[in-house]
């Protein structure tokens, strides 16, 4: 998932669930600033910021990381 649909499905769940962002900031501990920047594609949230902003709207994050092949 490209980081911009990241965002959007982030903002779609809110908007679905009828959370304001302020709400949100406040269930997840996140600051109001850093989801504002989040949501506008202005800010560069750690992993941990996602995973706080997931778990409040019921909703999961995955990493997964792709094997590497070598050469030799």
């Amino acid at each position: 998932m490209h980081f911009n649909e990241l965002i959007n499905t982030i903002k779609n769940r809110r908007d679905a669930l009828k959370v304001t962002q302020e709400k949100l900031a406040e269930l997840s501990g996140v600051g109001l600033r850093t989801l504002k920047q989040f949501e506008s594609r202005k800010g560069n949230p750690t992993l941990l910021t996602l995973q706080k902003i997931s778990e409040v709207l019921g909703m999961e994050v995955c990493l997964k990381i792709r094997k590497v092949t070598t050469t030799t």
